[in-house]
Order: C-alpha cells, then sequence, then structure tokens
C-alpha cells in the first residue's frame, strides 16, 4: 500500500510560481514511476509530468515543457513539481501518482497508475 500526501497548491497571478509536494509512503521510492496530472473543470485528467526511477528519465507535457520541472527527494521520498510563468489555462486541481513497474509503465497514461493523492488545486490568475 503507499500512500500519497499533496500539498503546496495555491492562487497565484498569471506569471508566478508554485512548487507542490508529493510526499509518498510504503514500497520504496525507487520501484515507482511517480506522475502529476492535472483536471480543470468539465475536463478530463491530463499529464502534466513524470519521473521514471529506472535511467531517471523525465516526462513532460508539451503544455508545460520549459516551463514546469519535476524533481525529487530521495530520502524523504517526496517528489516535487516547480511550476513557473504559470499561465491561467495551468488552473486545474493537480494530482500525483505513483504507478510500477517503474520500467515499463506507460507514464502519460492515467489508467496505469495504480495510486492517487488527494489533489491540490492550482489556480493562475490573469
Amino acid at each position: 500500500q503507499v500512500e500519497l500526501v499533496e500539498s503546496g497548491g495555491g492562487l497565484v497571478q498569471a506569471g508566478g510560481s508554485l512548487r507542490l509536494s508529493c510526499a509518498a509512503s510504503g514500497r520504496p521510492f525507487g520501484e515507482y514511476a511517480m506522475g502529476w496530472f492535472r483536471q480543470a473543470p468539465g475536463k478530463e485528467r491530463e499529464f502534466v509530468a513524470a519521473w521514471r526511477w529506472r535511467g531517471e528519465m523525465t516526462f513532460y507535457s508539451d503544455s508545460v515543457k520549459g516551463r514546469f520541472t519535476i524533481s525529487r527527494d530521495n530520502a524523504k521520498n517526496t517528489v516535487f513539481l516547480q511550476m513557473n510563468s504559470l499561465k491561467p489555462e495551468d488552473t486545474a486541481v493537480y494530482y500525483c501518482a505513483a504507478g510500477y513497474p517503474a520500467g515499463t509503465l506507460r507514464v502519460t497514461t492515467p489508467s496505469e497508475y495504480i495510486y492517487w493523492g488527494q489533489g491540490t488545486q492550482v489556480t493562475a490568475s490573469s
């Protein structure tokens, strides 16, 4: 069993920054692929970024590439999403997710992930 606890959401003006955190407990961190997804009202959940421990590969959606950065602190079993240059269209509930095996999981597909956090609201106002 894995528990994911997110924090760091909030309200910022467009152009501002936020850092989301996702603390994981349970299964050894190194076995996971970790992903961030978001869901805006009336829209489907969409992929934002992911980290695959095996090979330490990172993945980003085209809409956030160059603005968002996913990173981790192994000692704290925590993954972060640094969000810069936020736009109103980034407004959504952001979810952290974990899935395994890290080496073969399709990181952009929500159904591949087994564990999900409760979500944290991010609002970028224009």
